[in-house]
């Protein structure tokens, strides 16, 4: 991998002491069917917290209450310091500025460049001169190795370079929160592997605090596990007996509530039928 510009390095927010997410008693139903039913967690700064259940149990639910696309029923949201329950959409639209999102389908504009799409927000916001929004693009296309591919289109890509041009638009504005959504679904092995190295490396160069959906548990217990080496660009196991320095854990959802909420190693040494059987 490549190495990671300076400028960028430096534009890196200072930690504060509140946490990035917070959830409390958040109760959602759709047409009277029950969704969330008292959720409640929290995600402090440089965690990386992976949404774990059955299809349908809430996780992408989750995502939109982050973001504020959906309110809840009842129960309180904080993000980024701001109780978004009670904030006006203009409120939100300026809280949004601060937060990337990762679809899972990549969501990319099919008649537009992958310069163009990886620049959208920036062109959006005005703010910065033609010269200053190309060399972020290209800064991010660099991070996710594909600066080579800046006047395709993502017709022309395969999926998981279309998910790495999406992650480079979601970096570009230097977001406090990333929100990923299934980021390796449908992908191969070797692809989605691709895909985790550079969420690690986003989390551990940039400290970026996460929610992230995932069907995969082994993409999250690698995560846990791994770190992004600067000195050989790439994912490493941890030494062993050695302690993250940004705290990776799992929260399972089963029939609107939380019913895990915790580290790699609880996980997997839990007593739990259900999430027994879910991991096995």
């Amino acid at each position: 991998m490549p190495t990671v510009p300076i400028e960028m390095l430096a534009g890196q927010r200072a930690e504060s002491s509140g946490p990035v997410v917070v959830f409390e008693n958040v109760v959602l139903a759709f047409e009277d069917k029950p969704v969330l039913d008292g959720v409640s967690f929290s995600v402090s700064h440089g965690e990386t917290k992976a949404l774990f259940g059955i299809a349908g149990s809430g996780k992408s639910s989750i995502l939109k209450l982050a973001l504020g696309l959906i309110r809840p029923d009842a129960g309180r949201i904080q993000v980024l310091g701001h109780d978004i329950t009670e904030m006006s959409e203009d409120e939100l639209l300026a809280l949004r500025d601060r937060i990337g999102m990762i679809f899972q389908e990549s969501a990319l504009f099919d008649s537009l460049t992958v310069r163009d799409n990886v620049a959208f927000r920036l062109m959006e916001e005005g703010k910065l001169s033609e010269e200053e929004i190309e060399r972020r693009v290209r800064e991010a296309l660099s991070f996710v190795e594909l600066e080579h591919t800046i006047d395709r289109r993502p017709a022309e890509l395969s999926g998981g370079m279309r998910r790495r041009v999406a992650i480079a638009r979601a970096i570009i504005t230097q977001p406090e929160l990333l929100l990923y959504d299934s980021p390796t679904g449908g992908l191969d092995p070797v692809t989605s592997t691709t895909i985790v190295e550079l969420i690690v490396k986003q989390r551990d160069v940039y400290k970026t605090s996460a929610l992230l959906v995932s069907h995969r548990l082994q993409d999250a217990f690698t995560m846990a596990t791994h770190y992004f080496d600067r000195q050989t660009n790439k994912m490493s196991s941890l030494p062993a007996g050695s302690k993250r320095e940004l705290p990776v854990t799992f929260l399972v959802i089963r029939d609107g509530k939380v019913i895990f909420d915790g580290d790699a190693q609880q996980l997997a040494s839990s007593k739990d039928d259900y999430i027994r059987e879910y991991i096995s």
